[in-house]
């Protein structure tokens, strides 16, 4: 009777562990790295062959509709933002006081001369509502045991990637790596989340590498020196007028 008991509980704990859907999943994980808003700081450090650079900067978002990024280094870009509101983004050059609303073609370009689109940059709430997902399979990253889950964009979606591979921790819901592929199935570029550490009270990657498969030597590292969740942001905060502030713009949530 005792080891017909243990048959059943293993069962019904196993059920449960797969009764999780890769749509759950995938949300789970966004929103434990996303959260309800979130207030960052960042450095992402370009790499080339022949050189490299270093920007700085601030980061707010709130859902997945809103986000604003502030450039704070280095002094040749400083003071220039990017705005998104739901399907529109913007872009404000306080130099020239310029403000330029990004078009469908310009969202795949490298944001700031990165291995980031501009899309991948604001937009990526919509890995949570554009796709179909699927568990193919499972995978050990770091010694962490994970899902293999595929991402295929809904019909009528206008989306860049023709499909996502992410690899979700089982333990700690954390994306610990990405495949881009394009529409004819070829992988374009991989991210790996790495440095995992406790940020406020949340276990979170810290760094994460992306590389072009077909230039291997290229880089782009986004580094998270500091970062808060569900924090108090007003929807005014997103605005163009408070873009247009540049440095002056107030990030004291």
């Amino acid at each position: 009777m005792k080891k017909l008991f243990l048959i059943i509980l293993t069962i019904i704990m196993t059920a449960g562990l797969w009764a999780q859907d890769g749509a759950e999943i995938v949300h789970r994980a966004y929103l434990k790295m996303e959260g309800r808003s979130q207030y960052a700081q960042m450095t992402m450090i370009v790499k080339r062959p022949k050189w490299s650079r270093s920007v700085s900067m601030k980061f707010a978002s709130q859902g997945t509709d809103y986000a604003l990024v502030l450039i704070t280094a280095p002094a040749k870009e400083q003071g220039q933002t990017f705005l998104m509101l739901k399907n529109q983004m913007w872009m404000y050059n306080p130099r020239v006081n310029s403000l330029i609303k990004l078009g469908p073609s310009m969202m795949s370009q490298g944001w700031m001369g990165s291995d980031y689109s501009n899309d991948e940059l604001l937009n990526e709430g919509s890995i949570t509502k554009d796709y179909n997902y699927k568990i193919i399979g499972n995978d050990v990253i770091d010694n962490r045991q994970c899902w293999k889950i595929e991402l295929t964009p809904k019909p009528g979606k206008n989306i860049v990637w023709g499909k996502q591979i992410l690899w979700i921790d089982k333990k700690d819901y954390l994306i610990l790596r990405t495949e881009l592929y394009d529409e004819d199935n070829y992988l374009v570029k991989t991210q790996q989340a790495t440095d995992i550490k406790n940020m406020h009270g949340r276990i979170i990657p810290t760094k994460f590498i992306i590389t072009p498969e077909d230039e291997p030597e290229n880089k782009t590292i986004l580094t998270i020196e500091d970062i808060k969740f569900d924090v108090n942001i007003p929807r005014s905060f997103f605005t163009i007028q408070n873009m247009r502030r540049g440095l002056d713009i107030n990030f004291n949530f």
